[in-house]
This record gives C-alpha cells, structure tokens and sequence, in this order.
C-alpha cells in the first residue's frame, strides 16, 4: 500500500529541500536527532521521538526538486530499515513551494501508523515555515512511550536542545546555577563530558567546536546515544579514571543532558517543560548514580531540601545539589 499527501510551504524550493534534509532543520519539526549523509547510497538515522528510530539510504537526489530514500524503522512496525521508500517532489509556484510525499511498500497497518505519524509532522513543517514561533516543541517527543536509560536521554536532548537553540552571544558570560560556571564555561564543560563518554564507548566524538551551541551539543549527543545503544547496559565502561558500571554511566548523562539543560534556562530565563515520566525515571537513576562517596569529590554539593510541593524535576534538581525556588 501507498500513503500519499501533498501540502504547500510559504517558501522557495531550496528552503523546502533544506528543511527536509539538514539534520538542524529537521530538528525543528520532525527529529530529536538527526544524522545524515546526503548523497546517492548515503545512510540517514533520524530519532523522530525517543527510542524510535528511523533509518534507511538516499537512492535519488535533485537538490531542490526532488529526494527518494529507503525508510524503515530500528525496532517496531515489523518494517525493517530499507523495507519501503519514501518520495517527496518539490514544486515551486507563486506563492511558495508544493510538496508532495508518497510512502510506499507498507501494507495495511502499516499505511494507517505512517498515515497518522506523516501527517503530524507535515503538519508541523507547515508550522515551522508559517508561524512566527516556528512549530515549537513537538508533545510526541515529551513522554518515551517504553522508557529507559536511552528513550529518556533522548528526550532530555529534546528538552536541552530547544534551550541551546535560544542563546545568544549576549548569553555567554552570564551564570549558571552550576557552580563557578558561566553559559559559555558550562557549555564546554557539557561538550568535554559527551566527548569523554563517547569515547569511552567507542563512538566518534568529532567535536564541530565553531558551530552553534545546539549543532554542536546535537552531533556530540547523538554520536554518543548511538553508542551506548549499540553497546547495551551490561557490565562495566572504562572511563579512565575508573570502571564504572554501564548504568552510571547512563546516569551521568542523563544527568548531565537533563540538568545541565535546567542550569541553561535558569541562566537566561527561559522556561523548561519536562515530562515526569522523563524526571522520574532519571531522579531514580540520580539516587543510584550520585552516591556520598561521589559528593565527597566534589562533583555535586549536598543535596537541599524542597517542599512537599515540589515537583518531580524540582526534586531532581534539589537532589544534585542546587537550590530550588518553589
């Protein structure tokens, strides 16, 4: 079976073929995380939400025009990587750009789930190039439906993207509620813990020091997730400095994803959305992760008191150390 739909974007066709191709453009309405190697037998692996992952190769390209690519999904829908393709023609008129998208070789159920998955992102693409406000967060990626140490990092990288993607030059010099760090300090300490993760787990932590806060922390993120979910949760990581069991490594960067994207958005006074089904999951990692012996070190100041009040995310944020405002 074949799904089809066709919308029309308010832009040119490059803007169009940008937006559907660029891993920085399509984080803004389809993706957490996108990897891409744009050109004929060149493999992509988008995380359209947490713990779901979409991957496949590019067979044709018309920059502008016209992209034909395999489509098929990690784990899930019975539709494997390469199992169907997907074409998207772009046709420019006076008023903007028509873009057409046919999802063929799926068969019934599966025609039904992309039908609802295509046209809540369409939907979103058609926000993102209308709306002053872009098509802001995307509530599909908020709750991992199944979620675990990756699904929940996952999302925290969400959250903490949409944060980065909001700062400024003005931004770099002001302070964190992380201790004796600035913006810009806290950013490269966040770069230096990814890159040190990464690496311990074998992944290639390219560090793309130039580009924009968001561009940078994304490639460093998603190159380190796609490792520990290659490698799995069993046995120890040699961080260098010690063996450390898989999950507390995973806790580390959940931790270091999530609460450093709290630290980001207090600094410059921008609101942070997280589900408590994402703050739960990973304040029970934290109990694991941040033990007394570790507090000793330095790492993370004692933990403070919050109300009964206090919500999940504030919890977690009292419990590594920082105050709360409730």
């Amino acid at each position: 079976m074949t799904f089809e739909k066709t919308i029309h974007l308010p832009v040119g066709a490059d803007e169009a073929f940008a937006l559907i191709t660029e891993p920085e453009r399509l984080r803004r309405w389809q993706t957490v995380a996108a990897r891409v190697d744009l050109r004929i037998g060149g493999e992509y692996r988008w995380t359209v939400t947490p713990g779901h992952h979409a991957a496949g190769t590019f067979q044709e390209i018309e920059p502008g025009k016209r992209i034909v690519f395999t489509w098929g999904w990690e784990s899930g829908m019975d539709l494997a990587p390469g199992a169907s393709t997907v074409t998207i023609t772009l046709e420019p008129d006076a008023e903007g750009t028509t873009l057409r998208l046919v999802h063929a070789g799926l068969n019934a159920e599966q025609a039904a789930a992309h039908a609802e998955g295509w046209s809540h992102y369409l939907d979103r693409l058609i926000a993102e190039t209308s709306s002053p406000a872009g098509a802001g967060p995307d509530e599909w990626s908020a709750a991992p439906d199944s979620i675990d140490h990756i699904s929940s990092a996952e999302a925290s990288l969400a959250v903490l993207l949409g944060v980065l993607r909001k700062l400024t030059p003005e931004d770099r010099e002001k302070a964190t509620p992380c201790e004796n760090f600035t913006a810009h300090e806290l950013l490269e300490h966040l770069a230096g813990s990814l890159k040190h993760v990464g690496g311990a787990l074998g992944a290639d932590v390219s560090d793309d020091a130039g580009a924009g806060p968001e561009v940078r922390i994304a490639g460093l993120a998603q190159a380190t997730l796609e490792a520990f979910g290659r490698r799995g949760f069993e046995g120890t990581i040699d961080m260098g400095f010690a063996e450390l069991p898989a999950t507390v490594v995973a806790g580390i960067v959940n931790l270091e994803l999530l609460v450093h994207a709290w630290d980001f958005a207090k600094a410059t006074g921008q609101e942070l959305v997280v589900s408590d089904v994402v703050t739960d999951h990973i304040e029970a990692l934290a109990l694991v992760t941040i033990s007394d012996q570790v507090r000793a070190s330095g790492s993370f100041a004692a933990a403070q008191p919050v109300t009964e009040a206090a919500s999940s995310l504030e919890r977690l944020i009292a419990f590594t150390g920082r105050t709360v405002t409730v």
